[in-house]
């Protein structure tokens, strides 16, 4: 198992060839995404372009223009991905020895100064589903709770204003 994200100096943290921390299922996804652009989206876009461009004039092209641009935006794409996993430390939230503090992975109940409470599970950049309540590490909210154990409140702040949440469970499941 890797070191904790919480643990990086700042310097590092901020540092352009940073760990890109994932979990299991998150590396899959990305790596699926990848084989499925290389594999068989570009491939598609490339022959619709040729196509395309054996209709004659491309200056007004419609298609043309549109495969692309298309084919532009997935180039990108697979670039960005394939940087990104250059980088990835896959961190699985069940190995995680110290169960009792949040970390890396873990899903976290919390109640706020209301008495609502709130799960969420911290996990990598690339991960992120804000509705679901799957929220980076590197977030306000993730930064907040790493390291903290059950009964312990920390202050974030949001949109609205500071916002007083204390920790109410901790899984690793």
């Amino acid at each position: 198992m890797v070191e904790d994200p919480d643990d990086l100096p700042e310097e590092e943290a901020s540092s352009p060839q940073e760990k890109n921390y994932i979990t299991p299922a998150g590396y899959r996804r990305l790596v699926d995404e990848l084989e499925f652009l290389h594999t068989s989206k570009r491939p598609e876009v490339v022959s619709a372009l040729g196509d395309a461009a054996a209709e004659g004039d491309r200056s007004e092209n419609a298609e043309y223009i549109y495969r692309k641009r298309q084919l532009r935006q997935i180039d990108a794409r697979m670039r960005f991905l394939s940087k990104r996993l250059d980088h990835v430390a896959i961190v699985d939230p069940r190995e995680q020895k110290r169960d009792d503090r949040v970390f890396f992975g873990a899903t976290v109940t919390v109640q706020d100064e209301d008495g609502e409470s709130f799960v969420y599970r911290i996990v990598g950049q690339d991960e992120v589903e804000g509705s679901e309540g799957v929220i980076s590490w590197k977030s306000p909210v993730g930064k907040a709770l790493l390291g903290k154990t059950v009964g312990d409140a920390v202050v974030v702040r949001w949109h609205a204003g500071a916002r007083e949440l204390t920790v109410t469970a901790i899984d690793y499941r």
